[in-house]
């Protein structure tokens, strides 16, 4: 589908040109979102869904950004970045969900979102995870996680033997973050896990920083 033409602002269609021709990065996108937040004209979650459904993935991390921005006080805009968003089958929209995870648990808090983040990590889809895990990286520098490591090690550890590799990744790397502050208590976690499984040794060598 393409993009909405009738009714649409000339600042609209110069921010939409604007990223188009940019490829790489996230600052562009995040500013364009910025601007299109400031104009109390717009209906922003309508503007949202109406990018996602875009052919350019860079229409499309605009919308993730503006869902991102609007999840915390609008639970259907939290419900897409879950649903739709997820689906995406672009890695750069798939960073974008990152971000815009850990922008909802901030506005939230991070101790008040604890439901959200412990409903995410148990979705089948493992970019609805990757978004938590990679969204919350360095987890031990976010306020509550930053008190309890420990807590953040197990919620982290629970998908090291995920069938994703992409997923898998990002539990070794999040893994390998805290280990540079809390070796102790990574090595710790580790030496419970079964590595004669293949897809557990994987992480653990990441979590090694191996």
């Amino acid at each position: 589908m393409g993009r909405r033409k009738i009714g649409e602002s000339r600042i609209m269609e110069k921010l939409i040109e604007n990223i188009l021709k940019i490829e790489h990065g996230f600052k562009h996108i995040m500013e364009a979102g910025d601007i299109l937040l400031a104009d109390k004209t717009q209906k922003h979650f309508d503007l949202a869904e109406q990018f996602l459904a875009d052919s350019a993935y860079q229409v499309r991390m605009l919308a993730t950004y503006l869902l991102g921005q609007l999840s915390a006080g609008n639970p259907r805009a939290l419900t897409l970045l879950e649903t739709r968003v997820a689906e995406d089958p672009n890695w750069r929209v798939q960073e974008m969900l990152a971000k815009a995870f850990d922008h909802y648990c901030k506005i939230t808090s991070y101790e008040k979102s604890l439901p959200v983040i412990r409903k995410w990590l148990a979705d089948e889809n493992p970019n609805v995870k990757r978004a938590v895990i990679e969204g919350l990286r360095i987890w031990t520098s976010r306020p509550y996680f930053k008190d309890h490591p420990t807590e953040a090690i197990k919620l982290i550890s629970q998908h090291k033997a995920d069938d994703s590799e992409y997923l898998r990744k990002s539990v070794g790397n999040a893994l390998r973050d805290i280990g540079k502050k809390y070796p102790d208590l990574v090595l710790e976690e580790i030496s419970t896990w079964d590595l004669t499984h293949k897809k557990t040794e994987f992480t653990c060598k990441l979590a090694k920083g191996k």
